[in-house]
């Protein structure tokens, strides 16, 4: 029987250390610093790479609509003006539809604070009970023996607060003793920023953004194929010149197809949770289809915000629970039904991805660009896809983006993978694995 360090060196085994793994390592570490690098730059200058991101995605999107004018008899130009007037025209009647229902909020913000206020009430005295157990605990526990202070009235802001002492004069040599005088210093609390407060401060910097992205994506329309000259004129022999231009037409072909399908997937979802909030009495169920439709653009994470906002307001608005939990289980119901059947029969199969990139993709994105990160995360996975597809060396990277069904390498790498991992699976444990795939390893 061998040894358990004969087994390990038989299934690592050891070399010693070469100039090559030195360098090998090296270059991993510069690669290393460089991505870290990378990473800081876009967080840095996420203000200028998002408006410049999303102008070149709309580009791609829009660049087989300026071909359809431009057979029509009209120019770049003028298809330039109508792209950009017609997004700005979407905006404004998004903005419209929301003004409706934003105006009857704020016109009936004192009824709904005062809701809020008597719900919450009415919630916390459920939970009387797990607070008094809680507070028994920490005095068996050995807490503090001081009793709490006086929670604020609802709907009060707590008092300021206000330190009380006796100032007392040293007197000079010889003189009398001054009587003593009462001083009382009252500390105002730095009031904080409101929601609202904060929105205006970011507005002008989002519109800033809009515009320069309006701007942007009609320079890019108007200039023609210019950009496409530029990018392929960049290549040296006819070969690559044609691989760079078939690339570029596969991502606008992959960004339209994506987009679109998405894009009309989540108007009819929108339609359907807007209807569902109808039927179950929520307010401003039109709000809630046109959150939805929005909301769906980020994969996963917005499904999740609708269906906790939907059965939060839900909480509030009825006197029970059974129905705000009915709200959030209709939302998920949709929203899985969407995911689940509708999307992966419309959508191509050729522009599924993996799962867990597309999830690890948008948190990384989001926690980079914040909202906006998270919408164009899948977008620019697409992008990338396509070009790890034309780019000799990078059809693993390709294949390891892709959803359930990858597309066939050209190699026997993918056949090999399988083939082993199958074997390894009827395993018990590590050594009947390395038993187990041994065989298949000695056929090199």
């Amino acid at each position: 029987m061998p040894s358990d360090r004969e087994r390990r060196s038989h299934m690592f085994p050891l070399s010693p250390p070469s100039d090559k793994g030195v360098a090998k390592v090296a270059n991993w570490a510069v690669i290393g610093i460089f991505v870290i690098l990378l990473f800081s730059f876009f967080a840095q200058a996420r203000s200028f790479l998002m408006p410049v991101t999303l102008a070149i995605l709309l580009f791609f999107v829009f660049i087989p609509f300026r071909r359809l004018m431009e057979r029509l008899g009209i120019g770049a130009v003028i298809t330039a003006a109508i792209v950009s007037l017609g997004l700005v025209v979407a905006v404004v009647l998004i903005g419209f539809v929301i003004s409706g229902p934003a105006n009857r909020l704020i016109e009936n913000a004192p009824q709904i604070t005062q809701r809020l206020e008597q719900r919450f009430t009415e919630i916390r005295s459920n939970f009387r009970g797990l607070e008094r157990a809680a507070e028994k605990i920490d005095e068996i526990a050995g807490g503090s023996s001081s009793p709490p202070e006086p929670a604020a009235p609802p709907g009060e802001a707590p008092p300021d607060a206000t330190l009380t002492g006796t100032l007392s004069a040293i007197p000079a040599p010889g003189a009398p003793q001054p009587p003593d005088q009462q001083i009382q210093v009252e500390v105002n609390a730095t009031p904080e920023t409101s929601t609202l407060a904060s929105a205006l401060n970011l507005g002008p910097a989002l519109v800033g953004q809009i515009i320069f992205t309006l701007f942007l994506l009609f320079f890019l329309i108007s200039s023609g194929d210019l950009l496409y000259l530029k990018i392929v004129q960049s290549f040296d022999s006819m070969r690559e010149k044609r691989a760079a231009y078939l690339a570029l037409r596969e991502i606008e072909d992959s960004l339209g197809t994506y987009l679109g399908a998405i894009t009309l997937i989540n108007a009819c979802l929108g339609v359907a949770i807007g209807l569902a909030m109808w039927a179950w009495g929520m307010p401003s169920p039109v709000l809630f289809g046109l959150a939805a439709f929005l909301l769906n653009f980020i994969p996963y994470l917005g499904s999740v915000a609708g269906i906790i906002i939907a059965t939060l307001v839900g909480v509030f608005v009825f006197d029970d629970l059974f129905a705000p939990l009915m709200v959030g289980l209709t939302y998920l119901a949709i929203t899985a039904l969407e995911g689940q059947l509708i999307t992966p029969y419309f959508v191509s199969r050729r522009l599924q991805l993996n799962t867990v990139v597309v999830f690890l993709t948008v948190a990384l994105w989001a926690w980079l660009w914040s909202v906006i990160g998270m919408i164009v995360a899948v977008p620019l996975l697409v992008v990338m896809r396509v070009l790890a597809e034309h780019i000799p060396g990078l059809q693993k990277f390709g294949n390891f983006l892709a959803g359930e069904d990858p597309p066939a390498l050209e190699d026997d790498d993918e056949e090999e993978a399988r083939e082993l991992v199958e074997a390894g699976d009827e395993a018990g444990d590590a050594a009947a694995a390395s038993a187990a795939t041994m065989v298949l390893a000695t056929k090199d």
